[in-house]
Order: structure tokens, then sequence, then C-alpha cells
């Protein structure tokens, strides 16, 4: 099963700053450890919603909104995906993720987990 485990952004994220020296340190080192487990297929983090834009369709029309979005209370800041045997497992390794360290201002990291389809979830005799 592959997941894909999100880290939400907040205001520190927003702002363009940069984690500190010791968060760093601290999720290099969980990432080597997803690595060693044969679990990481790819991570990364984002740059701020300021420097992106969004693509929004409506009545067969798209519109460009740049940003940064007004609505930015649900944005991600990073991603990692992940080759485990179930949701638990992954769960799992996001508890152990050292998202805590080096937060400033209060700020309360929060992790969303969700699977990617397989391609044999669209199989026309399973009913999706």
């Amino acid at each position: 099963m592959k997941v894909m485990m999100f880290v939400m952004a907040n205001k520190q994220t927003e702002a363009g700053q940069k984690p500190t020296a010791e968060a760093l340190v601290a999720m290099h080192k969980f990432n080597e450890e997803l690595q060693k487990a044969g679990v990481l297929l790819d991570l990364g983090g984002l740059t701020p919603t300021s420097r992106g834009a969004r693509v929004q369709y409506s009545g067969g029309k798209c519109t460009v909104i740049d940003g940064p979005f007004a609505e930015a209370k649900e944005m991600i800041a990073g991603y990692s995906l992940l080759q485990v045997k179930t949701l638990a497992e992954a769960i799992e390794w996001a508890k152990r993720a050292p998202f805590g360290v080096g937060v400033q201002d209060g700020e309360e990291p929060v992790v969303e987990i969700r699977p990617l389809f397989d391609p044999s979830d669209f199989d026309p005799g399973k009913g999706v």
C-alpha cells in the first residue's frame, strides 16, 4: 500500500521560515530511518503558497489565482510517499516523526495520511 503523509502548513511555513537546525537534523535522521526500513519512496518540502498559483475550474472556464491564498488554513508544507503494509504501519511512522522539534509560536504540527489509489481499484469488476 502506498500512502502519502502530508505535513500541514502553519504560520511559520507560510512565512517562508526555514526549520531550525535542530529540526533539520531530527528530520534528516527520521528520513534515514524511513529509507533504511525500505518504506520511503519520495519526500519533499513545498514553498509557501505566496510562491504558488491555483487553477480553478467553473462553468467550463479556468481562472488562475496567484498565491498567497485567502483560505490558507489547510495547506500542505511537505510530504512523504511511503510504501507500507497497512495504514496502521503508516500511522506508527507518523507518530515517530519529529515534526514537533523546533516548532515556534505555539504551532501544533498536523500530519495527514492518505492511501493512494491502486490501479486495481479502478477494475470495472470491483465497482469503485
